[in-house]
C-alpha cells in the first residue's frame, strides 16, 4: 500500500510528506498529529484521519500476548566476537531494539561499533545477519583501516566489507537527527541489519549547554531516539549508540560516573552496558539495565584482530 492510497492525501501532501521522510504508511502510523500538520500544512483533523487510517491499516491496536510472541520470534542476534560478552547479551546484540555502550574515552566503545560493523555482514549460521550496516559518526571516530583489520581475522573481503558500511558524519545535532530519518531511505535500498550512532549525546551535549537549554535538549534526543527504536522494530534491525560519561562529585562511594543524557536515553535503551578498562588490553563489561537478562559482569579484550575473550 502506498501513501497515496490514504484518505485525505492527494498529490501535493504526498509530495510535502515524501519530502519531510514519510515515505510509507508505517512512517505515518507512528508519527503524531503535530508532525503531520506541521510538514504537509494540512488541518488537524485531516491529519488525525490520514494516521488513524495508516494504523489501521497496519493492525496497530491492541494484539495478544501470542503476537508480540511471534514479533519476538523474528527477533536475530549479531555476535560481538567475544563469547563471554554475547553471554552477558543473552547471545548477542538484539535486533528490534536500541543497545547503548556507555564509557570513559578508551573503554572500548567505538571499538565493539567497528566490530558489529564487520560482523553484521556475517552469514546467520556465525552469528550476523548477512547485512549491512549504517554508521552515523559524530566524533570523526571511523577508522576504515580499523574494518580493514577486523575483516581480515574473519577471512571476509575488506573492501566488500567496506562497501557494505554506509558511513556519514554528523556535524550537529540537527544534522545528526537528519541523518537518522535518511537512512530509512537507505535501509530499504541496501538491506541493512545495523544502525551505529557513535556517540549518540557529543553533539547534543555540545549544542545545548547550559541549564537553561536542558528541556530543550531532552525533548530532542527523545524524539531521536525513538525515531531510531521505530526504525529498529520496523525493519527488525539492531541499533547501537555510545554515550559518555560524567563525573559525579557528589559520589562518595561506588563508581563516580554516570552516563550522559539522563532519564531520556536511560529508558529508551532497551539494553545498556557500561564498559571500563581494565589491566593490559582487557576491558570490564557491565549490563546495568535489560527488560529480561539479569545484571553481571564479564571481561574481554580488545585485540588487533578486533573484539576477542
Amino acid at each position: 500500500m502506498e501513501i497515496e492510497e490514504l484518505p485525505g492525501i492527494g498529490p501535493a501532501t504526498a509530495e510535502k510528506l515524501k519530502e519531510a521522510g514519510y515515505r510509507t504508511i508505517e512512517s505515518i502510523a507512528l508519527a503524531t498529529v503535530a508532525e503531520l500538520k506541521e510538514v504537509a500544512g494540512i488541518g488537524e483533523g485531516t491529519a488525525k484521519k490520514i494516521i488513524d487510517a495508516a494504523r489501521e491499516s497496519l493492525k496497530m491496536g491492541f494484539i495478544t500476548g501470542i503476537e508480540v510472541l511471534k514479533k519476538r520470534e523474528q527477533m536475530k542476534r549479531i555476535t560481538t566476537g567475544s563469547k563471554e560478552l554475547d553471554r552477558l547479551l543473552g547471545g548477542g546484540i538484539e535486533t528490534q531494539a536500541i543497545t547503548e555502550f556507555f564509557g570513559e574515552f578508551g573503554s572500548g566503545k567505538t571499538q565493539i561499533c567497528h566490530q558489529l560493523s564487520v560482523n553484521v555482514q556475517l552469514p546467520e549460521e556465525k552469528g550476523g545477519l548477512g547485512k549491512g550496516a549504517i554508521y552515523i559518526d559524530t566524533e570523526n571516530t571511523f577508522r576504515p583501516e580499523r574494518i580493514i583489520q577486523m575483516a581480515k581475522a574473519l577471512e571476509l573481503d575488506p573492501n566488500e566489507v567496506l562497501e557494505n558500511i554506509i558511513v556519514a558524519r554528523a556535524y550537529n545535532s540537527d544534522h545528526q537527527m537528519l541523518l537518522a530519518e535518511k537512512a530509512e531511505e537507505i535501509i530499504k535500498d541496501k538491506n541493512i541489519g545495523l544502525i551505529v550512532v557513535d556517540s549518540l549525546t557529543s553533539h547534543f551535549r555540545s549544542d545545548y549547554s547550559g541549564r537553561g537549554t536542558l528541556a530543550e535538549r531532552q525533548q530532542k534526543l527523545n524524539r531521536h531516539m525513538h525515531f531510531l527504536q521505530k526504525l529498529a522494530d520496523i525493519y527488525n534491525l539492531a541499533v547501537v549508540v555510545t554515550n559518555q560519561v560524567m563525573a559525579r562529585p557528589d559520589m562518595f562511594f561506588g563508581d563516580p560516573t554516570a552516563p550522559i543524557g539522563g532519564h531520556i536515553v536511560g529508558h529508551t535503551s532497551t539494553f545498556r552496558i557500561y564498559l571500563r578498562k581494565s589491566k593490559g588490553g582487557k576491558r570490564v563489561a557491565r549490563l546495568v539495565d535489560s527488560p529480561n537478562l539479569p545484571e553481571g559482569e564479564v571481561i574481554f579484550m580488545v585485540t588487533e584482530e578486533g573484539i576477542r575473550d
